[in-house]
């Protein structure tokens, strides 16, 4: 599970950076201030979740369980959290209107704090466990 992890940490901040340098130099050019900086915040995001992803994969205190529940928090989380954001800052270069799926965002976000809040309850569990020994 770890090797796994770790994988998708790189594979999602890979393409984060990628994101990134389409966003500063293809959709500079068609995009709006305001539009640029939606997807700049997708792509912060997305980036802050390949971190932590590596930081779980080679954390040796967690159980493999809650290795893989944060996981799967954090893959859909940033599949709807930040997928969702890069169609909606790019809506107007489409003809569907992306602005149907905005309750996308607020899911995504959702299953991120979960996901963070579960490596919390984790480690201040552990924590409070060691000091009643």
């Amino acid at each position: 599970m770890d090797k796994k992890i770790i994988s998708t940490g790189a594979f999602i901040g890979m393409l984060a950076i990628i994101l990134g340098a389409f966003g500063a130099h293809a959709l500079k050019k068609v995009l709006s201030i305001e539009q640029l900086s939606t997807f700049e915040t997708g792509v912060r995001y997305q980036m802050y979740q390949a971190l932590f992803l590596l930081f779980i994969g080679l954390m040796t205190n967690l159980s493999q369980k809650t290795k893989k529940t944060i996981y799967n928090l954090v893959l859909f989380g940033v599949i709807l959290f930040s997928g969702s954001i890069y169609l909606l800052a790019t809506n107007t270069l489409t003809t569907f209107d992306f602005k149907a799926i905005g309750f996308l965002t607020p899911i995504g976000g959702l299953l991120l704090i979960l996901a963070w809040g579960i490596l919390f309850w984790n480690v201040t569990k552990k924590k409070q466990q060691k000091l009643d020994n």
